[in-house]
This record gives structure tokens, C-alpha cells and sequence, in this order.
């Protein structure tokens, strides 16, 4: 299996690693027909967990990575880091700000124009996920330091974790409000599909100018710290038990740490 999949091109490793994390963010919504409502305090830990399997990964699977690859390019590093890191977070902060004047024009809206609105922020989320997955693969075209395969796999995998408590965290409250079962799945999964359009254009784009990799590495990185902070942690800690989701967060930020640094 190891071989077989060793020997497919990046683009189609890229392909099926983000059919993979966005598969988890289905089975993260499939929660909705097992349950109408999902425990708070159940729903918070995951946020916070998959927020330090975040943090981990955009260190040790792309920022790092990133730096690495800049210096074998023989370009300034810490400039190529800097300027992708604060980009990726600059480009969802703008985002953000669009989906904030969409979201107070659309307050009057029915259920199924704000699922749409819920859907399209979530999926903006989740554009630089797919992205780092495939800019991972596709910089092992090159052989430079840092990108390796299981540094690749370890990202989608770390994805993939977090990517099951964004799913219930789209389906759970659409059912809640009275949308069926089968439609609150439906678009709860459909937020992560964008992972695998990200990710094959990514490892194309990466494979085609080489000069692109640390820039584009740091920009996932920024991006999926600002989603962290702008989204996961803070939902996490609407949790009574602060302190607890806190730990969580250390949790998952240790468990990536250990796959990427051990396995990596």
C-alpha cells in the first residue's frame, strides 16, 4: 500500500490525501444522525484539541519546512516566511471582513440563505487547508530539506483531526434549528470539498514554479494560525470550564508535535 501510494505523481497524493481530510469532516457531520444536540462541553474540547493540532502543524509541517526550503533555494528566509506567514493572515482577515458585511446584509434571511452564509465562511476556512496539504506534496517534487512524505501524510492527518469537529460544528446546530437530518449532513460536509480543490491546485502550482514553495508553505501556515485564533480557541473558551478546554488545546498541540517530530 505504502509503495503503491509512493509511487502515484504529487498531484494525485495531493488529491487523495484531501479526499481524506475532507471524508473526516463528513464523518464530523455525520454526528447529526446520531444526535439532535451534541454536549457543549464535548463539542468545546474538540474545537480546542483540533486548535493545537493546528498550531503544531502549521509549525512543524509548513513554517518550519518553509524556512528550510528557502535557504536550499538560496533566498532570504526569515523574509520569505514573514512576508507568506503575515499574507495568509492578512488574506482571511480580508475575508472575514467581506463575510462580515455579507452576513449584516443577510440578518433577515431564512434558514437555508443563512446555512448558505454559514457554508461559505466555514469553506473560506478551509480554502489554505487544502492548500498546505497540496503545496506538501507537491514541494516533494524537488527533494529539498524539510519536505519529506510522512511530513506530508502527518499534515493531512493533523487536518483530518481537526476537521471532524469543524463538520459537527456546521451539522449539529442546523439540525438543532429544525433543518432534516440528510440536509444539515449534507451541508455540513460540503464545507471541507474545497480541501480537495485546494490541494490539487496547490501541488500544481507548486510543481510548476519552484521559487513559490516557502512562500506559499508560510502563507498556509499564517493562514491556519489566524483561523485558531480567530475561530477555534475562542469558541472553546465560551466553555465554563476554561481552564479544561485550555488543556485540550495542549493536547492536541502535543499529539501533532509528537506524530510530526517522531514520525516526520
Amino acid at each position: 500500500m505504502i509503495e503503491w501510494f509512493t509511487g502515484l505523481s504529487h498531484v494525485v497524493q495531493a488529491l487523495l490525501a484531501t479526499i481524506f481530510t475532507w471524508s473526516v469532516t463528513a464523518l464530523g457531520a455525520g454526528v447529526v444522525f446520531i444526535f439532535k444536540r451534541m454536549n457543549k462541553t464535548a463539542l468545546d474540547a474538540m474545537l480546542g484539541f483540533a486548535g493545537g493540532v493546528m498550531i503544531a502543524a502549521s509549525f512543524w509541517s509548513l513554517l518550519s519546512p518553509s524556512i528550510e526550503m528557502a535557504a536550499s533555494l538560496g533566498l532570504n528566509a526569515w523574509v520569505c516566511a514573514a512576508i507568506g506567514f503575515m499574507g495568509g493572515g492578512i488574506f482571511l482577515f480580508c475575508g472575514d471582513k467581506l463575510f462580515e458585511r455579507m452576513s449584516a446584509r443577510s440578518a433577515g434571511l431564512d434558514l437555508h440563505k443563512r446555512s448558505a452564509m454559514l457554508v461559505l465562511s466555514i469553506t473560506l476556512h478551509n480554502i489554505p487547508e487544502g492548500l498546505a496539504v497540496g503545496v506538501a506534496f507537491g514541494s516533494l517534487n524537488y527533494g529539498l530539506d524539510g519536505a519529506t512524505l510522512s511530513a506530508a501524510c502527518m499534515l493531512a492527518l493533523g487536518i483530518g483531526l481537526q476537521n471532524f469537529p469543524e463538520g459537527t460544528a456546521v451539522s449539529v446546530p442546523l439540525r438543532r434549528e429544525g433543518m432534516s437530518r440528510l440536509k444539515a449532513f449534507t451541508i455540513g460536509q460540503l464545507s471541507g470539498i474545497v480541501e480537495v480543490a485546494a490541494g490539487v491546485v496547490g501541488a500544481a502550482l507548486v510543481m510548476g514554479v519552484r521559487l513559490l514553495l516557502p512562500f506559499f508553505l508560510a502563507f498556509a501556515a499564517g493562514a491556519m494560525i489566524y483561523v485558531v485564533i480567530e475561530e477555534l480557541i475562542p469558541e472553546s473558551q465560551t466553555n465554563e470550564n476554561k481552564a479544561m478546554m485550555a488543556l485540550f488545546t495542549l493536547v492536541g498541540f502535543s499529539v501533532m508535535m509528537i506524530m510530526d517530530v517522531a514520525l516526520g
